[in-house]
């Protein structure tokens, strides 16, 4: 079997994926081809790699290459992991918007940087589909780029077979368990929505219902201070959903358009809702390990496999050993309010016939709602990424919640146009385009109305008015 690793300089993530896999009983004979586009960062996955391998006896191997069709050719899965533009295009992401007043924790998903990183993602991810059509047409991709679900939605237009995967359903669990004391592996649960917006529709212990327990524990200070966005969301709309409080922070209105919100709900350090927290956090470990092998001291005896789905989807198809999860894909009826051309994030099975998906029917209306306002962002980022369209790019910006909560159509207009210019250099598709400008328009004190026709509803409340100023008889 082989895999390739699409975006393999991803030093830690990569590093993850190559030891869930070498230690699944059945793939250890994998043949790993690990690719980017330079040789920086994979010469220490390779080294890492082999050293497991002989540490283990392992009969598996690994070569890095920087072309993706040697990589892809003969693949039977293929692993996306790969960031466009990497610190620099993150850095405009981030610090851009702020500068316009539209503070992100994240900004990967949703908002300005989600919209932007999408824009510069989708047109590589396709072309990566349309590589596999060719190189390796039976293969399967595993797609763990972010913003998933453009990503995702986008991939949909190609022949690939994909799912798309992230870990925001498992360690979601890992803290529900531990809001209710019941053990994780015992709850029963449902989650189905869109990526990083997921909702728990049941978490049930032996039979009984967690969400009562689990709702009052969000009415005790020392609950929920751990988690308040989250929380927030819980208490006013009936359901807990998947990500962070700093991610969620970022996809609705609420929480980051003004300073009380952001003192209120995102003062926790971090993840939990600080400014540009993964931008920082990206700084500190290139600085801490600038010129210097991450993986040099790493110990190379097998931990036991995360918590990542990829390697037991792998495990499913390869061996027919059934696994439960939830993947990303085109909805087609998944969720039945929910658009069906978007990208739904549900349960899923994987065996030895390939991927199943379960239909879920209805979500409770208000978490429809809420999706929909973030399904909205990504159809147009999608839209624009695959054409090119400015427009596309300022109307997905200015339908963005966040962005929408704070600046004004023409400062939406003049956000977008400078992100436009300073990211040139990764969108292709935007070659000899700009946003067109709208400045506000100036009316004189004095101006003279042109002769239109009169608003229907002024003409009525000018009528009630004369009316109410004549003299009862």
């Amino acid at each position: 079997m082989k895999v390739a690793i699409i975006g393999a300089g991803s030093i830690v993530f990569c590093k993850t994926l190559f030891l869930d896999i070498v230690q699944t009983p059945g793939l250890e004979a994998t043949e790993f081809a690990l690719m980017a586009p330079s040789r920086r960062h994979t010469p220490q996955v390779e080294a890492f790699a082999n050293r497991v391998i002989a540490a283990n006896d392992l009969p598996a191997s690994v070569h890095v290459t920087t072309s993706q069709q040697d990589a892809l050719r003969g693949a039977d899965y293929v692993i996306a992991t790969f960031q466009i533009g990497g610190t620099a295009a993150f850095e405009a992401d981030i610090d851009i918007p702020l500068s316009h007043g539209v503070d992100q924790c994240i900004g990967d998903s949703l908002g300005p940087g989600g919209v932007f990183r999408a824009l510069r993602t989708i047109p590589v991810a396709v072309k990566l589909a349309h590589d596999m059509e060719t190189l390796c047409p039976r293969a399967t991709l595993l797609n763990y780029v972010n913003p998933m679900a453009p990503v995702c939605w986008a991939l949909g237009t190609t022949q690939t077979p994909f799912v798309g995967l992230c870990h925001g359903v498992q360690t979601t669990m890992d803290l529900i368990a531990g809001y209710v004391g019941v053990p994780k592996a015992e709850i029963d649960y449902i989650c189905a929505g869109i990526n990083h917006m997921a909702w728990f529709l049941h978490l049930a212990h032996r039979g009984v219902d967690l969400y009562p327990l689990l709702r009052q524990r969000f009415e005790q200070p020392e609950f929920y201070v751990n988690d308040k966005v989250r929380g927030e969301v819980l208490r006013n709309f009936g359901y807990f959903m998947t990500e962070s409080s700093g991610h969620l922070s970022e996809y609705l209105p609420y929480f980051r358009k003004n300073r009380r919100g952001l003192e209120l709900y995102c003062d926790e350090p971090e993840f939990g809702g600080e400014t540009g927290a993964a931008l920082k956090w990206g700084r500190a470990v290139t600085a801490k390990y600038e010129g210097r092998d991450m993986l040099a001291d790493e110990p190379v005896t097998l931990p036991g496999r995360s918590i990542e789905y990829g390697s037991y989807i792998i495990e499913a198809l390869e061996t027919g050993r059934a696994f439960r999860f939830n993947g990303n894909v085109i909805n087609s009826g998944i969720i039945a309010n929910l658009p069906a051309d978007c990208c739904a994030e549900g349960p899923m099975v994987a065996d030895g016939t390939g991927l199943h998906r379960t239909v879920v029917g209805d979500l409770p209306p208000q978490c429809a709602a809420l999706n929909l306002t973030n399904i909205n962002v990504q159809r147009l980022a999608t839209q624009a990424a695959l054409t090119g369209d400015p427009e596309a790019l300022v109307h997905a910006c200015a339908l963005d919640p966040l962005t929408a909560a704070v600046l004004t159509l023409d400062e939406i207009r003049a956000m977008a146009s400078e992100l436009l210019e300073a990211q040139r250099a990764w969108l292709p598709q935007f070659r000899g385009k700009s946003v067109r400008p709208a400045p506000i328009i100036s009316i004189p004190a004095d101006v003279a109305r042109a002769p239109v026709p009169v608003d229907p509803a002024l003409a009525i409340m000018a009528r009630l008015g004369k009316l109410g100023a004549q003299e009862t008889p």
